[in-house]
């Protein structure tokens, strides 16, 4: 999609605002609302289901865009897959044959995208990439409705499932892709989550896939209650009994998230589910700085980032950054008792993070838009979790040689965190940035400011207990030592 935004605030000042924040959840895609019947707390409720992907503006190119390019051309960043590879050392991994081989990713999306494999096809052709041993596509929750490119709920989740597959499969070539879409629609007002669900419990039952990528959720004070959103947890419970590592990105607002109204932020600290559940993994944002032929981390947080809004076409700062924070919902598990004094008590996310700034977007193909076919910009922690989902994918394979049989690695949060404890080579410590937004909203004339979180020393409310050196980490997650 192109997206049009104000160039400068004027003395209408409110239109703008309302220009600027219909084309941020164009970007962000709010793609689905689920009205939800919760019993025990009598009450209905409207639940906005977001993807996270955004997609900068700008028509689609012939080929993919250079580092050079972009840097040149706007004053940002943007890589290419190969350059991801290297940042996270997988290269080594891949010498020893490590690649995926013998696992399955789930990718869950609603809708999915009609020209999916083609244009997996067509991103592999590029970069040299084989195709996936199997690349499936099932919809267990229910028949998908017939694509329409003018529905932008349905083009928006498209680019999501076009990230998702596209990165899953460059970071681990050799898993299997399995594409589980669900037939969100405005129907009844029983659409949502609970064909997510149901979905995924098909995928567990019928042990289709190792790990789960989720590039999507809801801000966790729009459900009513915590009865309410325990009733559609059971997937995760179901996972975790079953072994199987269920992934969530963090979010693209920072420290804050949307209201149930769709359109407006919370003016204060909030987190979001599934990414916020214990049973799930939480993966943030990075911004990947390369310098040479060598790469470092930092937060993601381009809210602030001038260069970034212009080629947004705005000068006014809305939230993208790494989505982080305490949970209002769920208490600190037992496995996040090392870092109680940054989680005070409650379940602190995100736990581990990926590239995902937008100072930094990656190059995606897509062609489901008539006429549009060809490369274009993508970013946000729908480009975090998949990764991070290949990253799962490589340590299931060097736990099922290791074991002499297929072993799946299940709910890996403790891991981590006592990784995190003996300071691991495979955990890169993520010390500079943080998740602090600025924003318009409504009449306001002058913007909200929600104070996030710093990146510091050992664990941080924003990208976790850091990011990923792959060559040790595939290793460590798997218990094996590193070659």
């Amino acid at each position: 999609m192109v997206l049009v935004m104000p160039k400068a605030r004027t003395a209408a000042r409110a239109a703008c605002v309302t220009a600027l924040t219909t084309a941020v959840m164009a970007a962000t895609a709010v793609s689905a609302t689920v009205t939800s019947h919760d019993t025990a707390a009598g009450q209905q409720v409207t639940i906005a289901i977001r993807p996270g992907d955004i997609r900068l503006p700008g028509a689609a190119t012939r080929a993919p865009l250079a580092t050079a390019q972009c840097t040149q051309g706007d004053g940002i960043a943007c890589y290419q897959p190969g350059q991801l590879r290297t940042a996270y050392h997988l290269p080594a991994v891949y010498a020893n044959k490590i690649t995926g081989k013998g696992e399955t990713i789930a990718i869950v999306d609603s809708f999915g995208s009609p020209t999916i494999k083609s244009d997996l096809a067509t991103f592999d052709r590029q970069f040299g990439y084989p195709a996936p041993p199997t690349f499936r596509i099932i919809a267990p929750a229910g028949k998908i409705p017939a694509f329409n490119p003018n529905n932008s709920d349905m083009t928006s989740w498209a680019g999501e499932t076009t990230l998702d597959v596209e990165y899953a499969h460059a970071l681990a070539p050799g898993a299997s892709i399995l594409l589980v879409e669900t037939p969100v629609a405005e129907t009844e007002g029983k659409t949502g989550f609970p064909q997510i669900v149901a979905a995924e419990t098909y995928v567990i039952k019928h042990g289709l896939a190792a790990v789960i990528s989720q590039s999507f959720g809801a801000t966790e004070e729009t459900f009513a209650s915590s009865a309410q959103l325990g009733k559609l947890r059971s997937a995760y419970v179901y996972a975790a009994k079953q072994h199987v590592t269920v992934l969530a990105s963090s979010g693209d607002a920072g420290a804050t998230d949307f209201t149930s109204n769709q359109s407006d932020y919370y003016t204060r600290r909030v987190t979001s589910w599934p990414d916020s559940d214990p049973l799930v993994t939480a993966v943030g944002g990075t911004r990947l700085v390369q310098t040479g032929g060598s790469y470092t981390s930092v937060a993601w947080n381009d809210t602030y980032n001038k260069a970034f809004y212009q080629v947004w076409g705005s000068s006014d700062p809305s939230p993208f950054a790494s989505g982080g924070g305490r949970s209002a919902v769920f208490a600190r598990p037992a496995w996040q008792n090392s870092v109680k004094a940054v989680t005070l008590g409650r379940r602190g996310v995100p736990d581990i993070s990926m590239s995902a700034s937008c100072n930094g977007a990656v190059n995606v193909y897509s062609s489901y838009q008539p006429g549009q076919a060809g490369w274009s910009l993508t970013c946000g922690t729908s480009e975090a979790a998949p990764e991070f989902a290949a990253i799962v994918a490589l340590a299931d394979q060097v736990a099922s040689q290791a074991a002499g049989h297929h072993y799946q690695l299940g709910l890996i949060n403790p891991t981590l965190y006592a990784l995190a404890a003996k300071h691991a080579p495979g955990l890169v410590d993520v010390t500079s940035g943080n998740n602090t937004v600025s924003f318009y909203q409504g009449t306001a004339t002058t913007p909200y400011t929600v104070t996030g979180f710093p990146a510091r020393k050992g664990y941080d409310l924003v990208t976790g207990v850091g990011t990923v050196n792959a060559a040790s980490l595939v290793y460590e997650l798997a218990g094996v030592p590193v070659p």
